[in-house]
């Protein structure tokens, strides 16, 4: 998810919390568990810092953001906690965990995807059911806003609205992995290899499928079935050596993306992710000039 949606979450999350018997200092305490725990994963940014191998495609979202180091980041989180304002007991672990833990978790289901399980595995995990920035989460927390200042019912205990902003969002994500699940089950009948990028729109889904060299977009729902968008031709038989070694960033793109569409037309050699393309180009696309392999002349 974005920025912005990360730091709603950790909000979202401290509102969830019954703070009606807590103390000033335990309200700061608890504000910054969530709210740093739902960002802390992020801090790998600063890999850009000293990146000179094309490799921070890779380093972000990479073993920062494993379900395997959630104890760690709940444990600095809490001691950091216990330190400024004198906290005690296992309930600012919990909390500071949970927090890193949605963060991870939701960065799944997004097409960026996230190295879940570093370092055991370097795979990206995405399933690319879930916008990277989501408006019904986005509402669902704006609406618990709005009635913990507003309804009176939620003005006396402001906490039950966010619990029911959680349990709404939980149920979109449900329902959106449903929906996507069940398209790709019908690509993968077709392709023979599938990937799947949400829509801004709930319910609608780009749906790439890869068969041999042939690349198809699809817009996609389960209510009005696969709609063809765009058709590429990826050139599978190229050497992509020079390109890997003029332009590091490719070999990683390669190893990021579930599969990539190689370019090779006489002046350009690249690849790029087919799920992040639009208006005739992707988003994540490295390339080598036909002449940067000889002369060093310009690459992405």
């Amino acid at each position: 998810m974005d920025t912005i949606t990360h730091t709603l979450f950790g909000l979202s999350l401290y509102g969830a919390v019954d703070k009606r018997s807590m103390s000033r200092k335990e309200k700061q305490a608890l504000l910054f568990a969530t709210v740093a725990g739902s960002q802390i994963p992020d801090i790998d940014v600063i890999s850009a810092w000293w990146d000179s191998a094309g490799r921070y495609q890779m380093w972000h979202r990479g073993l920062t953001h494993s379900v395997l180091l959630v104890p760690l980041w709940g444990a600095l989180l809490a001691g950091l906690s216990r330190w400024l304002w004198k906290t005690t007991g296992l309930f600012w672990f919990g909390i500071a965990s949970l927090a890193v833990f949605i963060h991870d978790t939701s960065d799944l289901f997004n097409a960026w995807g996230t190295g879940y399980l570093e370092p055991l595995s370097s795979v990206r995990i995405t399933f690319g059911t879930i916008p990277i920035v989501d408006l019904v989460f986005w509402l669902a927390m704006l609406a618990a806003l709005l009635a913990s200042r507003l309804v009176p019912r939620f003005r006396a205990a402001p906490h039950r609205a966010f619990r029911i902003a959680w349990l709404i969002m939980a149920l979109h994500v449900g329902i959106q992995s449903a929906q996507g699940y069940a398209l790709y089950k019908q690509a993968v009948a077709d392709y023979d290899q599938v990937a799947l990028s949400a829509d801004f729109v709930p319910g609608r889904f780009t749906v790439v499928g890869k068969q041999g060299d042939l690349v198809e977009l699809n817009r996609a729902s389960v209510w009005s079935g696969f709609e063809p968008v765009a058709q590429l031709t990826s050139r599978e038989d190229a050497d992509l050596e020079p390109l890997f070694a003029a332009n590091p960033r490719a070999r990683t793109l390669v190893e990021w993306s579930p599969f990539v569409v190689v370019v090779s037309d006489g002046e350009r050699l690249g690849v790029f992710d087919p799920r992040f393309y639009r208006n005739g180009e992707s988003f994540l696309y490295e390339f080598i000039e036909t002449g940067a392999v000889s002369d060093e002349g310009s690459c992405r």
